[in-house]
């Protein structure tokens, strides 16, 4: 199977952890990940005004590209992507379009162009889940990952706005806790799974990023976790980025490694762990991950 893909600005840069590591996964699942050949920033966020059409221009671009490019690959009507805040645009895009004829006629008529917002967005949890199925993976994984608590964390933009985004429920979520029981994980779950890190306001206000990060990393501290995996970028910068700081802040705070779920997926399916990149990160799990054995 081949599905076309969308990397986003951020894993053709900062995140190629995160994409190197799904790109070998889907190898050896036995599907291939077609990047877009034309593709361009989807812009991060959404319009906050109802009036504003511009804004999704560039969202709607890639939509656009994924249907006519998954034509030749026999998908013309799917698109999947690894970030987190990639899917959210994506998917509320065309929640928008879908819901608002006069913004679908604008962008369109700005793109000249007859796109209908029926491009279905899959973040790659779904394309495990629903395409490949959780059964195939399993059968695929080599090396169990037992013995490793792992918390998994959704943050905001893979669940909400849930009548916009609808990935899954959004107070109790399981494809994330489904995937990694596959592998063979502990899973723990842990009060702050779907609390925001802070976000965007790395830019802005770091204060409020520590404050948002260090309950996110207490709540999986606390519940018994070794390890919080993640699938955004943005997630992992903030949470792993800001430990120190939370140290300063809120004195004693064990270490917490932030990985991608990526990461956790290439390593039960057989790869080299030192064959694996965590330039990315600050705190590194290679020690916690060699004390497991999975080196």
């Amino acid at each position: 199977m081949n599905i076309p893909y969308y990397p986003g600005c951020t894993l053709n840069t900062n995140a190629k952890d995160l994409q190197q590591c799904a790109e070998y996964s889907a190898q050896a699942l036995g599907f291939s990940m077609v990047e877009l050949t034309d593709w361009n920033c989807c812009g991060a966020s959404l319009p906050l005004t109802d009036n504003s059409s511009m804004g999704y221009a560039g969202p709607a671009n890639v939509l656009i590209n994924a249907k006519e490019e998954g034509t030749k690959e026999g998908n013309e009507d799917k698109l999947t992507t690894l970030c987190a805040v990639c899917y959210n645009v994506l998917k509320r895009t065309n929640y928008a379009f879908n819901n608002d004829n006069n913004k679908l006629d604008t962008v369109n008529s700005l793109l000249e162009t007859d796109y209908k917002g029926d491009t279905n967005v899959l973040h790659y949890l779904e394309v495990l889940r629903d395409e490949i199925g959780y059964d195939k993976v399993k059968e695929k994984v080599t090396t169990q990952l037992k013995g490793l608590k792992v918390a998994p964390y959704y943050g905001c933009f893979l669940l909400r706005p849930h009548n916009e985004v609808g990935l899954d429920d959004p107070y109790s979520p399981t494809i994330f806790e489904g995937l990694l029981e596959t592998l063979g994980c502990e899973v723990v779950d842990f009060s702050h799974k779907g609390e925001c890190c802070g976000s965007y306001s790395a830019m802005t206000n770091p204060e409020n990023v520590a404050n948002c990060s260090f309950g996110v990393v207490e709540s999986a501290v606390a519940a018994g976790a070794d390890i919080i995996a993640t699938t955004c970028p943005l997630c992992q910068f903030n949470l792993d980025g800001n430990q120190v700081k939370q140290k300063s802040h809120f004195g004693d705070l064990d270490e917490m490694p932030i990985i991608y779920f990526t990461q956790l997926l290439s390593i039960a399916l057989g790869k080299d762990i030192n064959s694996i990149s965590f330039d990315s990160n600050s705190i590194s799990p290679l020690p916690l991950l060699k004390e497991k054995g999975f080196v």
